[in-house]
């Protein structure tokens, strides 16, 4: 067994034959145009392979995120396309190359590492634990759309440019460039819908589906709420099937106007967080609450714990998984018994902070 390691720029073409054999052996188009790029020339440096006997037999990749928010920028490291050989399953090797892209995640100053899992059990013994917020809406009943100005267009041909106008007005938001949405546009069963008024400006879109993930749920979407609302509406009118809206927690105006037409809402997570530099994000939780004013504010690591608190009037967490849900939900401070009045108010001022991932950035 040779790894985990980082493969060769020549070996590039085998990695992807390896993802393609295991993860998308039926498909129509191989799965670097799922995720082109995490799955990328650009982006090898990041990919962590096991192999035997120069044959791979396991793979995983990590792909950064620098995440803008209104408390502060965050690095995100989020972690896909874990698999192992069938044959060689069972001996660790997703393990270590998880563990890889830890230390490439650490490498790059990421404060925390993310994955989409269902194995919850088997990614909590390397630290990791569910938390942040993911809310779903499911639409079912036909509503009118009541901005009859609007006009609606279905398909990808539409200037990167535009979206990435749109997109940058969202107060949570993973940084990209121009290169990145042409490359999303290009995603197989990545159907765009936008919606345009009388002077043919663009003013909402929304993304459904992506490769052979997220069938029936519009993942991304960027506008203001009264255009998007009628742009799901229309979405639904088309499809004629159920559809789910997911959204961040932060985005209270469509979480209304969402939940008095959805026939079900689901609140979930935003997936399995670790927090790999801890120094680092406490720090800018500080200066985050210091900026508001609250310079008493105590994060700080202690003898393998965490203190913290405002003033005096501090606690004890000896648990990290507690602290990940605590800095990012969906612990609510409020919800806290042994925290005094006072430190709950100053708290709950910044807690929990804002973080979420689009879909396109899902890996």
């Amino acid at each position: 067994m040779q790894g985990p390691r980082t493969p060769e720029s020549h070996e590039l073409k085998q990695v992807v034959d390896f993802l393609n054999s295991n993860l998308r052996q039926d498909n129509k188009w191989p799965i670097t145009s799922e995720y082109p790029t995490a799955l990328s020339q650009s982006n090898i440096h990041n990919m962590s392979i096991i192999c035997e006997d120069e044959k791979i037999i396991a793979h995983a990749v990590l792909k950064t995120l620098v995440i803008k928010t209104p408390i502060a920028i965050f690095k995100v490291g989020a972690i896909g396309s874990v698999v192992t050989d069938p044959d060689h399953r069972h001996l660790g090797y997703s393990t270590k190359n998880i563990e890889k892209c830890i230390e490439l995640a650490k490498e790059q100053e990421c404060d925390v590492v993310v994955l989409w899992t269902d194995q919850f059990d088997f990614y909590r013994k390397m630290g990791f634990e569910l938390a942040g917020y993911d809310y779903s809406y499911v639409i079912e009943n036909e509503t009118p759309i009541k901005n009859k100005d609007l006009r609606f267009v279905t398909g990808n041909n539409v200037d990167p440019a535009a979206l990435q106008k749109l997109y940058s007005q969202h107060t949570v938001h993973a940084l990209r460039t121009n290169e990145d949405f042409k490359q999303f546009l290009k995603i197989p069963n990545s159907n765009l819908y936008t919606a345009w008024d009388k002077q043919n400006q663009i003013v909402a879109y929304a993304v459904e589906g992506k490769g052979l993930d997220l069938i029936n749920y519009v993942h991304e979407w960027a506008g203001q709420t009264p255009a998007l609302i009628d742009l799901f509406n229309y979405i639904h009118q088309q499809k004629k099937q159920t559809l789910t809206v997911m959204t961040p927690a932060h985005s209270k105006n469509l979480h209304q106007q969402l939940g008095a037409q959805a026939a079900m809402t689901h609140q979930g997570y935003l997936g399995m967080l670790k927090l790999i530099n801890k120094t680092q994000l406490l720090v800018k939780i500080k200066k985050a609450f210091r900026a508001e004013g609250l310079d008493l504010i105590v994060f700080e690591e202690q003898n393998g714990k965490i203190v913290f608190g405002y003033g005096m009037d501090l606690y004890t967490l000896d648990n990290e998984a507690d602290l990940i849900q605590i800095l990012f939900g969906p612990l609510d401070i409020h919800a806290l018994d042994f925290m005094s009045a006072e430190a709950k108010e100053k708290l709950s001022k910044l807690l929990p902070m804002p973080l979420w991932i689009w879909g396109w950035d899902s890996i």
